[in-house]
């Protein structure tokens, strides 16, 4: 049997996702540059961007560190994701479940993105976050995606 043959040391995290989350049909995980840079400082993805409610929250969590391939870090993923579809982990990397395949990855996509884009705002100085209600609004904007506005 090769390595490629192998589960993936993390399956106890797609494992434990398909049973915490029912609408979760694939779970992307990656070691992106950008989401594993914030990840590495443990610091969640605030509100400095409307898209950061695609995840389902106002921020975007950073689970607490714990080893790879292990129950604990599992365990973190489930809570940092509490209501949410990404989470980062810490010293780690990136994750995001969605229905399908497709919406997985361009969910993971999108956080990458959007790490990227928060690192260089802070290079340059202070981001503006959004407020609380403003993100309420893109939550509920985004709960009604592509659905005709009433006139």
């Amino acid at each position: 049997m090769c390595s490629s043959d192998l589960p993936t040391s993390e399956w106890r995290i797609h494992r434990d996702i398909y049973a915490a989350f029912p609408i979760a049909g694939a779970v992307v995980h990656a070691h992106s540059t950008y989401a594993t840079a914030l990840a590495s400082m443990r610091e969640d993805l605030p509100s400095f961007h409307y898209q950061v409610a695609k995840a389902g929250g106002r921020l975007i969590r950073c689970s607490t560190y714990a080893p790879y391939g292990t129950q604990d870090l599992s365990d973190a993923v489930i809570e940092a994701l509490g209501g949410r579809t990404a989470c980062l982990m810490a010293n780690h990397g990136m994750l995001a479940y969605g229905p399908t395949l497709a919406k997985a990855v361009a969910l993971a996509t999108e956080v990458e993105v959007l790490c990227r884009q928060y690192l260089i705002a802070r290079s340059a100085g202070t981001p503006v976050l959004l407020t609380d209600e403003q993100m309420d609004d893109a939550l509920d904007r985004f709960s009604r995606y592509g659905q005709p506005e009433s006139r």
